[in-house]
């Protein structure tokens, strides 16, 4: 593997060499191999010699990208640096995930166009304050609740309450996704609960707390946090 690294570490380096003869700085800023003792791969170097495209996802990162981290590879190839997130889509996430809300949308911009052309929702801006809208957008959201509500109970045997506030989170497990600090959210919710009276409980706003996600394999300390939610959950429910 190493000598693999050498060798493209040496074929980047004379293709730069021969753009910028004699700028020893600018050669050991872009090489792939970090002189010192030991000597040290820079990995993300060696992804951006080896990539044709370098994705910042979102734009804020990809100028730290740019500006940063590697700005001679950005003046040499700037073309190569983008930010391209995954999106949602109308088409997917709206109408066809949610045709309830797409419904009520089509319903007041007068057209389904809005779903290849997102800025036709600010026809919505003007009803903002109105009442119909509202109740229909509530009414859409609450039978979403309810359909959820069946799913939890038909493959888990949990009960729960649709008018109650739903706190979701669905992705991957990982410490940085912080779906730890939210359970250690809920542990002191449900110990605050506990210590109140029933009258100072009943002026509370009921919340279902769901997690979704799973764990890689080997992930050790993710699987510890999926085990700790299940069994606050088992406390809880």
């Amino acid at each position: 593997h190493m000598q693999i690294i050498y060798e493209i570490n040496r074929r980047h380096l004379e293709s730069m060499s021969n753009k910028y003869p004699g700028d020893g700085a600018k050669m050991q800023r872009m090489s792939i191999i970090e002189d010192g003792y030991p000597k040290m791969i820079r990995m993300a170097v060696l992804a951006v010699v080896g990539s044709h495209t370098v994705n910042g996802v979102a734009a804020i990162h990809s100028g730290l990208v740019t500006s940063r981290l590697f700005p001679d590879f950005h003046a040499e190839t700037p073309d190569k640096f983008c930010n391209m997130t995954n999106g949602v889509t109308p088409r997917r996430w709206m109408q066809q995930a949610n045709p309830a809300l797409a419904s009520v949308i089509s319903r007041w911009v007068e057209t389904d166009e809005w779903v290849s052309n997102l800025e036709l929702c600010r026809g919505l801006e003007q009803y903002v304050d109105n009442a119909d809208l509202q109740r229909e957008f509530q009414e859409a959201k609450l039978e979403n609740k309810k359909k959820l509500a069946a799913y939890v109970e038909k493959q888990f045997g949990i009960t729960i309450n649709p008018n109650a506030l739903f706190d979701i989170q669905i992705k991957r497990i990982h410490e940085y996704k912080r779906q730890l600090l939210n359970i250690i959210g809920i542990i002191a919710r449900y110990n605050k609960l506990k210590k109140m009276t029933p009258e100072e409980r009943a002026k509370t706003v009921p919340r279902v707390c769901l997690f979704g996600g799973k764990a890689a394999a080997a992930y050790v300390q993710a699987k510890n946090i999926i085990r700790l939610i299940t069994g606050v959950a088992e406390i809880v429910n």
